[in-house]
Formats: C-alpha cells, sequence, structure tokens
C-alpha cells in the first residue's frame, strides 16, 4: 500500500513537473512572439517616421545622441525578428560621425597646442584624435556591413531595386558610410578591418543612384575616389571639373554635400587656395540658397563639416576657431579700407 501511495506522489511530481514545464514553455513563446511584433512595429516606426522626421532637422546634436542611445535598443530586436540592417547604416553612420566629431577636436587641442610650442599637450590631443578616429572606423564599418547585409555586395555587378526614395537614400548612406570607414581608419593609423578597396568600390556603386536627383552626391563621391586613390580616374575624366559640377548642384538643390567633397579632394590634395575657395562658396550659397526642407539634416551635416575644416585653418594660423559670423572669410584676407573722419576739421 505504501509503495502504491509512493507510486503515485511520483506520477503527480512528475505531472506537475511537465505541466510546469508546458506552462514555462508557452510564456517563452507568447513572450518571443510579443518581442517579435514589437520589434517589427519599432522598425517599420524607425524607418517610416522617425529617420525621416530626424532628416527635416538641422539639430546635428540631438541626431548623434539619439543614433548612439537608441542603437544598442533598435539593434537587439535583431535576436527576435529580421535584422533591422537599413535602421543599422543610418545608426552606425551618424554615431561614427559622433566619434568623428571627438577627433575633429582633439584635432583642434592639437593644434591650439602646437601653435603654443606645447609640445606635450599637442602629443596627448593627437592620441586622443586617433582613438576617436579608431571608434568611429569601427561604428562606420558596422553601418557598411549592414549595407552589404540589405543591399548586397555593390561590388557586385548589379544595382539593387529601390522602393522609394528612402530605400535609395539610405544606399547612398551606406556608401558614405563605407568611404568614411576607410578614411577613419587611416586617420586612426591601424587596421581595423576596413578592405583597402572599399573606396574604389564606392566609386563604382555610385552608379547605381540618379545623378541629378541625388543633389551630384553620387557624381561628387565619385569624383572624390578618383582625386584621393591614384589610378581610379578614367581617361578623358577629370575629377576636379567634377567636384565643381556636383559643387554646383549641390548649391541649387539646397544639399550642399558637393562641398564637402570638394573640399575633401582639396585638403587631399594640399591644395589651401582651393579648400578657401570652397568654404567662401559655402559660404556664399549659405546666405542666398535656403536648405532642401526634406533633406535639412544632410545640408547641415555637410556645413558643419566644412566648419570644421575651416576652423582648422584658422587653429593653425591664429590659435582659435573661425569668429562667429566670418565662416567664409579668412584671417588674410584683404580688408576694404574704411573712411575715417578727421576731428580736426570739425573743430
Amino acid at each position: 500500500m505504501n509503495d502504491f501511495r509512493k507510486a503515485g506522489s511520483g506520477i503527480r511530481g512528475l505531472v506537475a513537473a511537465v505541466g510546469a514545464s508546458l506552462v514555462l514553455t508557452g510564456c517563452g513563446a507568447v513572450n518571443h512572439m510579443i518581442y517579435k511584433t514589437t520589434g517589427d512595429v519599432m522598425q517599420g516606426f524607425s524607418r517610416n517616421h522617425t529617420v525621416p522626421y530626424l532628416l527635416e532637422s538641422d539639430d546635428l546634436a540631438m541626431g548623434c545622441s539619439m543614433s548612439e542611445a537608441t542603437a544598442p535598443l533598435l539593434m537587439s530586436f535583431g535576436r527576435v525578428t529580421r535584422e533591422p540592417d537599413q535602421l543599422a547604416v543610418m545608426l552606425y553612420l551618424s554615431a561614427g560621425g559622433c566619434a568623428e566629431e571627438q577627433a575633429r577636436e582633439h584635432e583642434l587641442a592639437a593644434a591650439r597646442a602646437m601653435y603654443s610650442m606645447n609640445a606635450g599637450e599637442a602629443q596627448d590631443a593627437m592620441i586622443r584624435q586617433k582613438r576617436a578616429h579608431t571608434q568611429a572606423a569601427k561604428r562606420y564599418l558596422k553601418g557598411w556591413q549592414h549595407h552589404h547585409a540589405h543591399y548586397g555586395d555593390p561590388d557586385g555587378g548589379e544595382c539593387p531595386k529601390f522602393k522609394d526614395d528612402l530605400d535609395e537614400f539610405i544606399y547612398l548612406a551606406g556608401l558614405l558610410s563605407g568611404l568614411q570607414a576607410l578614411n577613419a581608419q587611416i586617420q586612426a593609423s591601424s587596421s581595423i578591418g576596413v578592405p583597402f578597396n572599399t573606396g574604389s568600390v564606392v566609386g563604382r556603386a555610385t552608379q547605381c543612384l540618379d545623378n541629378k536627383k541625388w543633389w551630384g552626391a553620387p557624381m561628387g563621391l565619385r569624383a572624390t575616389v578618383w582625386a584621393m586613390i591614384p589610378g581610379t580616374q578614367p581617361e578623358g575624366e577629370d575629377a576636379f571639373e567634377r567636384l565643381a559640377i556636383a559643387s554646383k548642384q549641390g548649391e541649387e538643390a539646397g544639399v550642399r554635400l558637393g562641398h564637402v567633397f570638394h573640399a575633401i579632394a582639396a585638403v587631399n590634395k594640399n591644395d589651401e587656395a582651393l579648400i578657401k575657395s570652397v568654404i567662401r562658396d559655402h559660404g556664399e550659397s549659405l546666405k542666398n540658397d535656403a536648405s532642401s526642407e526634406q533633406w535639412r539634416f544632410v545640408d547641415a551635416m555637410a556645413s558643419n563639416m566644412l566648419v570644421a575644416i575651416s576652423d582648422r585653418l584658422w587653429v593653425e594660423n591664429t590659435g582659435h576657431r573661425t569668429p562667429i559670423g566670418q565662416f567664409g572669410s579668412f584671417w588674410d584676407d584683404q580688408r576694404a579700407p574704411v573712411e575715417t573722419m578727421d576731428l580736426d576739421d570739425l573743430l
């Protein structure tokens, strides 16, 4: 009898254990379904509303903070649903820009220290600059890798079929991320894993985009690659002529990325006169040509990068940044003579 009771007790325990297991498994399945649904909703909302909303803003600092703060959350949904590759392109491009902004600040600190003949401070700032470039390169590379995952190999010979304008823009953003990853890796003076043929791949992939529709940026990006990488410029082409055309197209569209590409190529050529000319043109365009309402963030990003180049020139030559209200002018500009009144004539 005791044996029977023990057997019955054991069966009840087994049934209870199996029941608990089924309940817990069911809870896990329900949770997974909830997480997946939430992830799909968050991805869709972010792509269709958050990104376009941000692109209409000119608050770069807000965009930087948002990308750094939300990237881990949004990317974690890839554990329960499809990988958010398109969002990742935008998030890591923006987050890479945050790290690059820090690198520029350290670069200015180094330039100020050198201007003041403070070798120790200059060296320390240069080390901080390289560390920030390393972080930027890693983030840009992640954006480039997610670009591959969503659109396929850009060097595969076939262009992707775009669903809408935002789909096409994110493709362009991914190409920018690839080129920036390579540039940041070079600035960091260390290998982050960015393939050294990335520039050439990006240049060829720009042919998948309508140059006029995208403010001359695809041609500007391609011409920048020609100017910076020996042997990539096709016969009969002139990189700087193309860059000048792209700059004009950007001015007319109110999205002045062409000026950035032109300035980067001029910096690579070490042509200070051309750098100043591009910055002057950008300053004049800001006064005369309104930013595109749909792409205000991109235009603000272009201005920010050109201000950074202007600041570096000013710091190297004067010890301080571009003065407020003087973007587009330089320390050595010839000032127009000012008429003065001889007070003695009034006495």
